[in-house]
């Protein structure tokens, strides 16, 4: 699953923002349409036109009010108050747009943006579906919040089997699911919701827009935490909800600033600093990922091992359908949490370490943070580290668990 262009769309920004460049490398399709491939979008992603003088990358704008007219006081376009205007932001939010084809909407974490989603669309009487197997803090929220707004949470796992989706308002997938790796349909799940008349809402977080773009598979949200492999410098918290519908996303924009859930300045130039880099992470992650499952599928101390990428595993066919590329993240089971503090122990390359996507390879045991999985189910990242000297270390540590 080699990585290949992708068009860009009109991000977020403000009208007195700069527009970003275009750049073709890889020629014009018929009638001048530009089509530069992964490593050159990431590169250019929301950077504003040259000017003389000017850095490739504005620096970060730190400012709580803004200077307003005298007299017209407020006005549209022009930046007023920090909770609701900031270009750097509105800078991080174009380049998103692009890489995910849609209009972006930047929050100060993961789990700020996707619970803007579920409560800016939900509403006393509506029902929402979620994964059984998704991030567990996304289910956690739901049965500690929904119901008592009158909201009926249900769940299904990603693989299927799928329930009718009559009276529900929103579908939440997410895709390789997190940790256990399953891929389902988006198109044809999107289809099914919206026929039903609900919204559809993707976590992208751990393909990210250069694995997958859930707007063009027929989803109205891609949502997503900046803080893993997007920025991948496990250095800073971020979120992000995309859509195209216009109604949509003024809906996110408006929670989003009645709330005050926004990335700070120096946390979204970060952000935008890092999305450079990118497509060379995945890329690396993504050949480690490959040689560190066939050396786990081969050894004795591995119960199982889940990768999409890999042929023989059961959302392979589903991911080399939908996907870009795979992501650098693998599932394994050892024989019990004593096998996986062995192993962690033993190892000199893998940091234990509950986020993924950084450029260090981690490892996280899964049932510690309440994930109905087995106590020996391990979720490793790779990172950014020569594949001959993770598949060795690896190796060596798993020779350890075995005991």
């Amino acid at each position: 699953m080699n990585a290949v262009p992708g068009d860009n769309a009109p991000g977020g920004a403000a009208a007195e923002d700069a527009a970003p460049v275009n750049v073709a490398p890889g020629g014009a399709a018929p009638g001048g349409a530009m089509h530069p491939g992964d490593g050159t979008r990431v590169v250019h992603a929301g950077v504003p036109e040259p000017v003389p003088g000017t850095p490739f990358l504005p620096s970060p704008m730190f400012a709580a009010p803004y200077h307003l007219d005298p007299v017209a006081g407020p006005q549209e376009g022009v930046d007023g108050y920090g909770r609701s205007d900031n270009p750097t932001y509105r800078g991080l939010e174009r380049a998103i747009g692009e890489l995910e084809g849609g209009e972006c909407v930047a929050f100060a974490s993961g789990m700020a943006a996707i619970t803007a989603v579920l409560l800016a669309t939900l509403r006393g009487g509506d029902a929402v579906v979620l994964p059984s197997d998704g991030y567990f803090l996304t289910r956690a929220f739901a049965a500690e919040h929904l119901p008592g707004r009158g909201i009926e949470v249900r769940t299904m796992p990603t693989a299927g089997p799928y329930p009718a989706f009559d009276g529900v308002r929103l579908l939440l997938l997410e895709t390789p699911s997190n940790p256990g790796l399953d891929v389902c349909d988006v198109a044809e799940l999107a289809a099914r919701a919206h026929a039903a008349g609900g919204l559809v809402a993707v976590d992208n977080t751990t393909p990210t827009p250069l694995g997958q773009r859930p707007l063009d598979l027929g989803a109205d949200f891609s949502v997503a935490s900046g803080t893993k492999a997007l920025t991948g410098h496990s250095d800073m918290l971020l979120g992000y909800v995309c859509a195209r519908d216009p109604e949509l996303v003024a809906m996110i924009r408006t929670w989003r600033a009645r709330t005050g859930g926004i990335p700070g300045p120096f946390e979204a130039w970060l952000a935008h600093r890092s999305l450079g880099t990118l497509d060379l992470r995945l890329a690396r992650q993504t050949a480690n990922a490959a040689a560190v499952a066939e050396l786990l599928a081969g050894h004795p101390a591995v119960a199982s091992v889940r990768w999409p990428g890999r042929p023989g595993d059961p959302a392979h066919e589903a991911a080399a359908r939908q996907m870009r590329r795979v992501p650098g993240v693998v599932t394994f089971t050892l024989a019990d949490k004593a096998a996986v503090d062995r192993f962690l122990a033993a190892s000199a390359l893998v940091f234990a370490a509950t986020s993924f996507g950084g450029l260090h390879t981690s490892a996280d045991r899964r049932a510690q943070w309440g994930d109905d999985v087995p106590e020996g189910l391990v979720r490793l990242s790779c990172g950014v580290e020569d594949a001959a000297d993770l598949v060795a270390d690896v190796r060596r540590a798993l020779d350890a668990a075995l005991g």
